[in-house]
């Protein structure tokens, strides 16, 4: 299944005007589905109880994954749009563009004993991943690790998030230009 959902990955990404682009996989539906079993595969018998992803590509990614491995998905909003209820928020450390982001999480969404699976479709620097960890940490959930399309982080940091992916960005097209 991983090497599938690779394979259809690597077909589907396009460098444009020098951005990822990954949306191509979305708009197949094999490929779709291949991504999601691949992003669930590592994880199916870990004992997930939640999985959680980061605004916007996150929620789809997180929310298939979630039906995937048959939990539920939670949210985890960036900036100030409505988001109901008692909050944790964490500002990032700066991103691969130096940006740091208020992430948002529903303290209700992450219980004790919760073990919790972040998707998203690239990671660079773990920033968000982290911000993210320490928020369900401190719902009094596990963190269960991050799985994404695509890994650019530093071996330690992919160690530390217990980070799995479908290809790394050393696999990935030559950038135009």
């Amino acid at each position: 299944m991983m090497s599938h959902a690779r394979g259809l990955a690597l077909e589907r990404f396009r460098w444009i005007g020098g951005h990822a682009d990954v949306w191509q996989i979305f708009r197949d539906p094999g490929a779709l589905a291949a991504v999601v079993g691949g992003l669930a595969g590592p994880f199916r018998d870990d004992g997930v109880t939640a999985v959680c992803g980061i605004e916007s590509r996150g929620f789809l990614l997180g929310a298939a994954v979630a039906v995937e491995l048959g939990v539920g998905f939670v949210a985890v909003r960036k900036g100030e749009g409505i988001f109901p209820g008692d909050k944790l928020t964490r500002r990032s450390d700066p991103d691969y563009r130096g940006t740091r982001q208020e992430l948002r999480l529903q303290r209700a969404a992450v219980g004790p004993g919760d073990r919790v699976l972040l998707v998203d479709d690239w990671i660079e620097t773990g920033s968000q991943a982290s911000a993210v960890r320490s928020m369900v940490e401190q719902c009094g959930g596990l963190w269960a690790g991050c799985t994404v399309i695509v890994d650019q982080t530093t071996p330690a940091r992919r160690a530390d998030l217990g980070v799995r992916s479908i290809v790394t960005a050393a696999e990935l097209p030559a950038r135009e230009g």
